[in-house]
């Protein structure tokens, strides 16, 4: 992981630490950790009372910061907490896996606890004519499920529970939002890359927010898989191809962004980096399984410039003017250096390629950017030698400029990791060219071509699906939502007592899950009951109807004797016209 994992305020101190927790056993760790978070989150609830109380402007930048620095605090403890549990694969990588370079996981928003109760028994009892007090199971359970998506683990299931709620936020919207009416909730949520407080009253933020944890959550468990084996890899390629598509559909679908780190630019960023990252797992998984042969290393080469170009992209996203006071330093600098790695790394497997076995010259002009060069197309192992010497050279060039870049960013020093990765590949690429390298060798040295940018594996980004058929609405026995809805209106009848006739009840009905009177014969119990043509039946003998087919309601009816039988029907009302229009 790179320090910044939680993006922290680029303004902040670049070398700031998160807090430590002294050694001991994992009980004590974790009790310890849980009191500085404790304390960190108090903190933060006093400087966010005086971010909202104070009109200085002076006054709230300071605070901001302070905000920042709390944000990336405790999300770096929170991932600490999480890393106590490790073992498992979603979690931290093992000691083996510590000289690959890092990848940069996303820290998830946070929010504050809601109390759904007062608006949804306000709309249940006042536009249902539902006794709300009978509704407060399903009020617990939307409860605990946003409860449950506030600390995730990074495992499929917390998607899987963050994705449930987004679900369920869609329902929400359709059952109980309205035009120029909303559910009336104010829903806080802190940016993640300010730590800044923003509250609005809109659904849709609140589901913004939660697809933005979703894709952050996946980016965590990408980052978190062992690297050393092609199992992890393709698992770390499929979180980060997931966590793209998060943010791609949160771009497209969320225009009006009222944080940062919901702004399209911040989102596309972000959309590239992690199309970055999991174009580098493509390349590691490829390099644990490619044989030493000259082909198989071409290839390589391919994808190792594919990685550094995804790389430059991102550089240029997060250095452009919108995101320059956003990106944490050490993203842009960590992206820089992985671009100037790569493309080094790309020139050695080039050399293998050269110098361990025939190449055919198909293969060379597909490679190389700079097809006939003479000493490519050359079946001579000497100028293959000399060749493949031109393209260590600029891989030696290009590790040593990765190497500076990572001692001047500060945000990057104390990335051991990084540094360790760093100096391994420039090793191994002096030791490489000393084994290329002739004493008698005074010929004209030549110049390396540049390496056409493949991949052997294309990257499909994947949206999130929400549609599962298997989703149950919570708040399901309220009534189907085609009609049981805010965006309607309709009156509750009843119970009305109809006794059948000689000719039945009088009505006709139509439709499944609600049933409706089609029509009702004049001068029949029905009519005399007061049924009409467009009702909608909702209860029988008091048992909720609302979800029966026609054939079931049918057979109910026809069971009914002398005595009749009690019912209770919607009578839609016609929607309100919209006020007209003043002059002045």
């Amino acid at each position: 992981m790179v320090p910044g994992d939680s993006p922290e305020c680029p303004r902040a101190r670049e070398d700031r630490a998160a807090p430590q927790v002294a050694g001991g056993d994992s009980e004590s760790c974790r009790a310890r950790l849980h009191q500085l978070i404790a304390k960190e989150v108090r903190i933060r609830a006093g400087a966010e009372n005086l971010y909202r109380a104070t009109r200085s402007a002076r006054v709230r930048e300071m605070v901001a910061l302070e905000l920042c620095r709390i944000n990336s605090g405790l999300q770096l403890l929170r991932e600490e907490l999480q890393g106590l549990g490790g073992g498992s694969v979603d979690g931290n990588p093992p000691a083996s896996a510590s000289a690959d370079v890092p990848l940069i996981p996303l820290g998830l928003k946070e929010t504050r606890r809601l109390d759904w109760a007062p608006a949804l028994k306000e709309l249940i009892s006042g536009h249902f004519g539902e006794d709300s007090a009978c509704y407060e199971a399903e009020i617990q359970e939307l409860d605990e499920l946003r409860q449950a998506t506030r600390t995730p683990s990074w495992s499929e299931a917390s998607v899987e529970v963050l994705a449930a709620y987004y679900t369920q936020l869609g329902f929400l919207d359709a059952r109980f939002s309205a035009p120029g009416r909303g559910l009336r909730l104010l829903f806080h949520w802190y940016d993640s890359i300010t730590g800044v407080p923003v509250q609005q009253r809109a659904l849709a933020f609140e589901k913004g927010s939660v697809l933005f944890n979703i894709g952050a959550l996946h980016t965590q468990i990408g980052a978190s898989q062992d690297r050393t084996c092609l199992a992890g890899t393709g698992r770390a390629v499929d979180a980060f191809q997931k966590a793209a598509g998060a943010f791609r559909l949160l771009r497209e679908s969320f225009s009006h962004a009222p944080s940062p780190d919901l702004s399209p630019p911040w989102l596309l960023a972000l959309e590239r980096l992690m199309t970055a990252q999991a174009q580098e797992c493509i390349f590691q998984g490829l390099s644990l399984q490619a044989p030493h042969s000259g082909p198989a290393q071409l290839l390589l080469a391919q994808e190792a410039a594919q990685v550094a170009t995804e790389y430059r992209l991102v550089h240029g996203a997060m250095t452009q003017p919108a995101l320059r006071d956003l990106v944490p330093l050490a993203w842009a600098a960590l992206a820089l250096v992985k671009a100037e790695h790569f493309q080094a790394l790309a020139h050695y497997h080039a050399t293998l390629g050269l110098c361990e076995g025939p190449v055919a010259p198909a293969d060379l002009e597909r490679v190389f950017a700079a097809p006939g060069t003479p000493a490519a197309a050359s079946p001579e192992p000497e100028e293959r030698r000399r060749l493949g010497q031109a393209h260590l050279r600029r891989a030696l060039r290009g590790h040593e400029r990765a190497l500076r870049l990572h001692a001047r960013g500060r945000a990057l020093r104390t990335l051991d990791p990084l540094q360790a990765a760093l100096t391994q590949a420039l090793r191994r690429t002096l030791a490489k060219y000393s084994e290329l390298d002739r004493e008698d060798d005074f010929g004209e040295a030549a110049d390396a071509p540049d390496i056409r940018p493949k991949t052997q594996q294309q990257l499909e980004v994947t949206t999130p699906s929400f549609s599962r058929p298997e989703a149950a609405d919570i708040f399901r026995r309220l009534g189907p939502l085609p009609v049981f809805s805010a965006r309607n209106q309709w009156r509750l009848v009843g119970p009305v007592h109809v006794t059948p006739g000689e000719g039945g009840f009088g009505f006709t009905l139509r439709g499944d899950a609600p049933v409706l009177i089609a029509a009702v014969i004049p001068g029949s119990p029905a009519a005399a009951a007061g049924l009409k043509g467009g009702d909608y039946i909702v209860s029988v003998r008091g048992q909720p109807c609302r979800w029966w087919p026609r054939a079931e309601l049918v057979a109910q009816l026809r069971g009914v004797g002398a005595e009749g039988v009690s019912l209770q029907v919607a009578t839609p009302l016609p929607s309100p016209e919209p006020p007209a229009m003043g002059t002045c």
